[in-house]
């Protein structure tokens, strides 16, 4: 779990020891049970394959973990085209400290309060907008234009602007550090990463160039190395975020490319586990996810397993136990196991590229939350 997951943790079981001392006497307490561990839940925004509803219809589907991700609900969502049609669900995230998530289409950024689940706003920006990321501390939102030349810099509260970067990447990608002071974008035309003071709201520096544009990519927790996946590349490079240098190149070995469904490159999706032992990366073409080891300065593959439909995507549980693919496979991350597959309160399969856990109390009050990126979280 993340340092912020952690103190979130640790403040939410002060609230109850201190909840208890002003109701009872020091012998009670100390006989008394320990606070639950909270549940973990899984929300599922959808349409997250493209604008395609066969894949779990419209809205977030809300999945408990620890039950066998066995459907709880679907919340109602905005999003809707000129047309009254949902548009595409380009990126979600969530901040269990304002207790809201936020989902962006092609068009649209909306705020959902995940205690009453009703959609406290909706706002157009300039450009549209793409996969955001937020500052862990619920200060602000990083908002790409849908493949423009800049992001925006969104206040979560109201939705309003607070700054534009204009990198002129085609903006498409985001990440916020775990520790709120960096934000990484890229852009579907350009080579180069970019990196931005997440405080001042202004550009730094650049790691690259890589050998192509960068599709999805992920950080360490340390935000010392960057994986990314490049267009025409059947695996990922790695960059060093300090120096701004390519490191390494790495090819997915004893697999060939072909022509996929979406995204138009190989590999469009990679992760790192949380305790940053291993890179995952998708192959869209033979419906594969490969696994390396990144214990060792160039990551060494290990082995491949099996998805039901072509992989866009990849991200993990914030303990680390399981990874998610697009494809709605759920996977023990130790087993490599196949445990589940996603469905939807119909029995039917739960497809989706924009996925995020929240853990909530037994009140239901959201107290931690994870991460649509597979971030890395050693901290040290």
């Amino acid at each position: 779990m993340s340092c912020n997951a952690t103190n979130q943790n640790l403040i939410t079981r002060r609230s109850v020891l201190t909840g208890l001392a002003s109701a009872a006497t020091f012998s009670q307490i100390a006989i008394g049970q320990a606070p639950k561990t909270p549940k973990r839940l899984l929300y599922v925004a959808t349409p997250g394959i493209r604008n395609y509803l066969e894949y779990g219809g419209h809205g977030l589907v809300v999945l408990d973990i620890d039950n066998g991700h066995k459907f709880i609900k679907r919340i109602p969502l905005a999003g809707l085209n000129p047309d009254g049609k949902p548009d595409n669900i380009k990126g979600v995230c969530a901040n269990a400290r304002l207790g809201r998530i936020f989902v962006s289409t092609t068009q649209t950024l909306q705020s959902i309060d995940l205690l009453t689940e009703k959609v406290i706003w909706e706002r157009t920006y300039t450009g549209g907008c793409d996969r955001m990321s937020m500052d862990p501390n619920g200060r602000y939102i990083y908002l790409p234009s849908f493949e423009k030349d800049h992001w925006h810099v969104v206040e979560p509260i109201t939705g309003d602007v607070l700054a534009k970067i204009v990198p002129k990447s085609g903006a498409h990608n985001t990440i916020v550090g775990l520790d709120g002071k960096k934000a990484y974008l890229a852009g579907l035309k350009s080579p180069y990463l970019t990196v931005c003071d997440a405080v001042r709201h202004g550009s730094v520096a650049t790691v690259g160039p890589f050998s192509a544009a960068i599709r999805p990519f992920t950080v360490n927790g340390i935000q010392s190395r960057v994986y990314v996946n490049i267009n025409g590349l059947l695996g990922f490079e790695i960059g060093d975020i300090n120096s701004g240098k390519k490191l390494h190149r790495i090819e997915v070995p004893g697999f060939k490319q072909g022509t996929v469904k979406r995204h138009g490159c190989p590999s469009h999706g990679i992760g790192l586990t949380p305790d940053e032992t291993e890179v995952w990366v998708v192959d869209a073409f033979n419906q594969k996810l490969h696994i390396f080891d990144n214990t060792v300065e160039v990551p060494k593959y290990k082995e491949s397993i099996s998805v039901r439909d072509e992989p866009g995507w990849i991200t993990f549980s914030v303990k680390g136990d399981l990874a998610y693919p697009s494809t709605g496979d759920v996977f023990d991350v130790k087993s490599k196991n196949r445990v589940t597959q996603l469905a939807d309160e119909n029995g039917k399969i739960l497809m989706s590229e924009k996925m995020v856990e929240i853990h909530v109390d037994e009140a239901g009050k959201p107290v931690a939350n994870g991460d649509q990126f597979g971030l890395g979280r050693v901290r040290v």
